[in-house]
């Protein structure tokens, strides 16, 4: 009996001390509005370039780098006022701890994108966003909620499927970046929502 009492007391301590480490600057709606980015951006390529060939990639190109720099402005703008805000004396050093998780994966992540532009494997493009992510959610996985493993792991998949099968063939239709960080965002918006709902409760 003493012993299962000493188990759980163990396991209360070890989730508030996971909850502790939780970096609280990402913020939902951020999350689900660069969600909501990628479809709109997947709309914009429908009507523009629904399946682009790799050689004539430019309109692409300058559709997804917008989204993501849309993106990279409403989550880490909402980083940067979380930051400024009111906080506690632990807010920095949680900063400093989930940017070098990510930093990693963001910049390899776009000195590939480069490096495949410039040979002109555009194809390849999808399946490389999709793995650097999935790597970047796993780095960070102490300052996410758990519930975004499930979502991981879906990145991962999609990041096999469209470099290690034949669905190249289709990496660049209008579909398939929403289909990631369409559906992805808008599923970490949600947990991250549920989860700073449910610790204020």
């Amino acid at each position: 009996m003493e012993i299962e009492r000493a188990l759980s007391d163990l396991a209360e301590v070890r989730e508030r001390l996971a909850r502790a480490e939780r970096f609280e600057g990402y913020s939902g709606p951020a999350a689900a509005a660069s969600g909501v980015a990628a479809f709109v951006a997947g709309g914009v390529q429908f009507a523009v370039v629904p399946h682009p060939p790799a050689h004539a990639a430019s309109p692409y190109l300058t559709i997804w780098m917008t989204c993501l720099a849309v993106a990279l402005l409403l989550n880490y703008g909402a980083v940067v006022l979380w930051l400024f805000g009111d906080r506690g004396p632990n807010a920095r050093s949680q900063f400093r701890t989930a940017a070098l998780s990510i930093a990693p994966s963001v910049l390899l992540g776009g000195a590939l994108t480069a490096a495949l532009a410039a040979h002109g494997e555009y194809a390849l493009l999808p399946g490389t966003w999709f793995a650097f992510y999935a790597v970047g959610l796993f780095a960070s996985r102490h300052a996410i909620p758990p519930g975004a493993l499930p979502v991981m792991a879906g990145f991962a998949a999609l990041a096999v499927a469209f470099l290690a099968t034949p669905l190249e063939s289709v990496a660049m239709s209008w579909w398939v970046v929403p289909l990631g960080f369409g559906v992805g965002q808008l599923a970490i918006g949600y947990l991250l929502a549920r989860e700073r709902s449910a610790s204020h409760a």
